[in-house]
């Protein structure tokens, strides 16, 4: 009886210093001072269980698919490359002034991870969900599965691609330029479809 009291007593006393600590306003939360490498250590554990075991059940496409990757490239370009780079890019001021710092998805080996089964499924549930008090959004809030799904396939082929592929496969090619891009071919062929000499 007296080892159980011991034990709720000292529950008790944790408890309390937890809380005096938290209210006491002496932790620092600021991004530009990182946390020491036991707490980094058991946060870092805590969010990759945690993504791990959420996303263990995800059914995943075909990822290969040339038009899933490609699709993927431009919403990559505005909603990833600010944190996550791209070719050439070795640091933005937005990935600079992060903390925890964002995976460099050009880089060969990080991207090794979500090539994988588990990785890709992983990935996907990041990307839909997000991650707290890490900067990474929840896009699955404005963006629906599919789209998601090509970002993971287009991150999965980014270290593979130099810096014309990715502006290549990343150039969003909105209404009025198709409208360009048809007006131009149709200036170019005469009444009988046989192209025009200029």
């Amino acid at each position: 009886m007296k080892f159980l009291l011991g034990v709720l007593f000292s529950i008790i006393v944790a408890v309390a210093g937890i809380l005096i600590v938290v209210t006491s306003g002496i932790v620092n939360v600021g991004a530009d001072q990182g946390h020491s490498p036991i707490v980094y250590n058991l946060l870092e554990t805590a969010r990759n269980r945690s993504i791990a075991n959420a996303s263990k059940d995800i059914i995943i496409p075909d990822l290969e698919q040339v038009d899933m990757i490609s699709s993927g490239g431009a919403d990559y370009k505005d909603m990833c490359a600010g944190c996550h780079l791209s070719p050439g890019v070795e640091q933005t001021d937005l990935s600079q002034g992060l903390y925890p710092k964002p995976p460099n998805f050009t880089n060969t080996d990080i991207v090794e991870h979500y090539q994988t089964q588990a990785g890709a499924r992983q990935g996907f549930w990041a990307i839909k969900h997000g991650i707290m008090a890490s900067g990474m959004p929840a896009w699955g809030a404005t963006h629906d599965d599919d789209r998601m799904w090509a970002m993971v396939a287009f991150i999965r082929s980014l270290p593979e691609l130099d810096k014309s592929q990715y502006t290549m496969l990343t150039t969003r090619l909105d209404d009025d330029m198709l409208d360009m891009s048809m007006n131009s071919d149709t200036m170019n062929m005469s009444d009988d479809g046989s192209e025009m000499q200029h």
